[in-house]
């Protein structure tokens, strides 16, 4: 049976998969051809050298976080979703972006999602500088939210950690502390639902306030 002729996409989905895995420095051209099944002069051949596929692999990068689409019934709920499908994209492929950052085309990364953002504001009746405003707490809210996922789970393990901690207190049963809140907190993380709930609450805040004093641009 004729092997199917080797294309560009899959030399770089390939590529992508290797280096969200491994990282970048898993990603050579020999391990890369191995994992394709061909010769590495073929993989130069459709992407050139191993520079030139890292900067394909940034322009792709960039190019899908400008597929964001937001969905929901009004400027709220659709400003969420595009909070959470920044954030996911952001931690589905942590190297990827690390490679966009290096690059210095962070900002243009997150082009097409502050778009889709003043978009929504400018639905929700903000404009100048309170849209600006939204725009930049919303991107700064999934940021700092991944960077501290991030680092909670690269973290040494704690003894005891906070489940054991907060566990501990519920069953002390204390009169002058909060059971249910104990356990809650004994409770494992819901990241995703903790996002959601941040995020609501900093756009309700923010779109609920635009009747006040301009923010200043100082």
């Amino acid at each position: 049976m004729a092997r199917t002729a080797l294309s560009r996409d899959q030399v770089l989905d390939t590529a992508a998969a290797l280096v969200k895995e491994h990282g970048p420095a898993a990603l050579t051209m020999r391990r890369l051809a191995a994992e394709l099944g061909t010769a590495v002069t073929s993989i130069y051949w459709h992407v050139g050298n191993r520079e030139s596929l890292l900067d394909a692999l940034v322009e792709r990068t960039v190019a899908d976080l400008g597929t964001l689409r937001p969905h929901g019934a009004d400027p709220a709920e659709r400003i969420v979703s595009v909070a959470r499908l920044l954030r996911r994209a952001l931690r589905d492929r942590p190297h990827l972006v690390a490679m966009v950052h290096e690059r210095g085309l962070t900002e243009q990364m997150f082009l097409p999602a502050q778009r889709a953002l003043i978009h929504e504001a400018h639905a929700a009746g903000l404009r100048g500088a309170r849209a600006a405003e939204l725009v930049r707490a919303v991107q700064f809210q999934v940021v700092g939210h991944v960077l501290v996922e991030r680092n909670r789970e690269r973290s040494p393990a704690q003894s005891p950690a906070e489940t054991e901690l907060w566990a501990a207190r519920s069953s002390a049963g204390t009169p002058d502390e909060d059971p249910a809140l104990a356990r809650a907190l004994a409770a494992p993380v819901d990241t995703e639902r903790l996002f959601t709930a941040a995020v609501g609450a900093l756009v309700a805040g923010l779109l609920g306030a635009h009747t006040g004093p301009e923010p200043s641009t100082r």
